[in-house]
């Protein structure tokens, strides 16, 4: 089985800057792949999906070349603006075997119905007909409009990053569990165990994470789960190593096979990868 990474960042400062940094210090700087290589190795991590992180045309292009010449590197979940009458048009000009996704930074939206409206559903709908997924980052205040996107595109694969970005550091769990829930129910959608790190306290421990993790295991069964870091991200909190082993801790009650779509096989699937040999 491969092991997958489906969910990791890099990016050059040198290219553009990152302005959601502004805030985070240790982020102030770039991250490239080679850095990410000795994490990988260590914890037998055979593929990754490296993801968009701003809303600029030319980063996806960057990303799929980066890709094209990485064995590493199996999938990019990019962007392009939804919203633009051309959308369509500019997934053709995108279209690659290393794009398996586009997201939109919908949780820096500060409308938290922006996933419903109508020119979006249209771009959402376009993502769906070039055989894509659509990533869907959201807070627990735009669950319901993804619940009801979801809804209105049973044929779309979405996924669900970061599992909505639970208040971990309040240790809150309503009404973000019964929402998660909801979006479950569609079977249309996976999740991806990722960036819960961020969301906890510094260097979390599992049982910070474990009513989340459990919720989310519940909710959406393993078939629909896959392990991501979130790297660099995940180093406001803890280091890849630590972040691994959380995941694997949230999993240990489950069967191999279980552990096996978590932590690879849901991906391939999920995402339509050929490009990992299983």
């Amino acid at each position: 089985m491969p092991r997958i990474d489906s969910h990791h960042h890099v990016w050059d400062l040198r290219a553009r800057p990152q302005p959601w940094t502004r805030d985070l210090p240790a982020l102030q700087r770039s991250f490239v792949i080679d850095e990410l290589r000795p994490s990988l190795a260590r914890h037998d991590i055979d593929a990754t999906i490296v993801v968009q992180t701003v809303a600029v045309a030319d980063e996806t292009p960057e990303l799929l070349a980066l890709a094209a010449s990485d064995p590493d590197i199996v999938g990019v979940v990019g962007w392009t603006d939804l919203t633009a009458p051309g959308v369509a048009g500019r997934l053709a000009e995108l279209a690659a075997p290393e794009l398996v996704g586009i997201r939109h930074l919908v949780q820096d939206e500060p409308d938290p119905c922006w996933l419903t409206r109508r020119e979006v559903q249209a771009g959402i709908a376009a993502v769906g007909a070039a055989g894509l997924a659509y990533d869907l980052l959201v807070t627990p205040a735009q669950l319901p409009a993804a619940i009801e996107t979801v809804r209105h595109h049973p044929d779309v694969r979405f996924v669900l990053d970061h599992g909505a970005k639970p208040p971990i550091r309040d240790a809150i769990l309503e009404p973000w569990s019964r929402l998660v829930a909801d979006l479950a129910a569609a079977p249309n959608v996976a999740v991806k165990l990722s960036g819960l790190v961020t969301e906890a306290p510094a260097n979390p421990v599992i049982t910070d994470l474990r009513p989340y993790c459990d919720r989310l295991l519940s909710a959406f069964g393993p078939d629909r789960v896959m392990f991501g870091s979130d790297w660099p991200v995940c180093l406001l909190t803890c280091d890849y190593d630590r972040t691994i082993e959380l995941a694997e801790s949230a999993c240990t009650g489950l069967s191999e096979a279980e552990k096996a779509n978590v932590f690879g096989e849901t991906a391939v699937r999920w995402y339509a990868i050929d490009r990992v040999e299983i």
